[in-house]
């Protein structure tokens, strides 16, 4: 089975991370929502890797949900930011390398500090950016712990 060797399969590799490649039609804007459906999981276990800034222009990634938003303002009290604000498509790229519905969370350009919304660890498994559109792959959340990540509690219905 052939695949893109990105930099997010590359450190998958490195950390002897075990994952499944999913290659799906892209849609822009479709989200989780059509990956979702294209590869008949539910949106709760296809996890978003949303790039955000705090007031100083500090990048960080939050994982999340699909089928839930992040909230903003209770990630700042978390984080005692005055402000948590999603950051521009260039930027993102600067940060991560990967362009926006490519966007993973291994491999980054530059290291940000990963949280991921607690109960993503109660799934058996997720689907996550394979850093490339229309390309996930599915994973232990376990494996997770690669990226160091701080556990939050911001998530908010869709």
């Amino acid at each position: 089975m052939s695949y893109p060797i990105t930099t997010a399969i590359r450190f998958l590799r490195t950390h002897n991370i075990s994952f499944t490649p999913h290659e799906y039609p892209y849609l822009e804007h479709g989200g989780t929502t059509h990956s979702a459906q294209t590869l008949g999981v539910p949106e709760h276990n296809v996890i978003k890797t949303i790039v955000l800034e705090n007031e100083q222009k500090k990048g960080l990634i939050v994982l999340m949900h699909g089928d839930r938003h992040i909230s903003t303002r209770n990630l700042a009290r978390f984080l005692s930011a005055k402000h948590i604000t999603p950051t521009s498509a260039e930027q993102a790229h600067k940060w991560t390398g990967y362009l926006i519905g490519g966007t993973s969370p291994f491999g980054t350009k530059t290291n940000l500090p990963v949280y991921i919304e607690a109960s993503i660890l109660e799934l058996d498994t997720i689907y996550i950016n394979g850093g490339k559109r229309g390309f996930l792959v599915a994973i232990s959340p376990k494996d997770l712990q690669a990226l160091n990540p701080v556990l939050v509690n911001v998530a908010t219905l869709a």
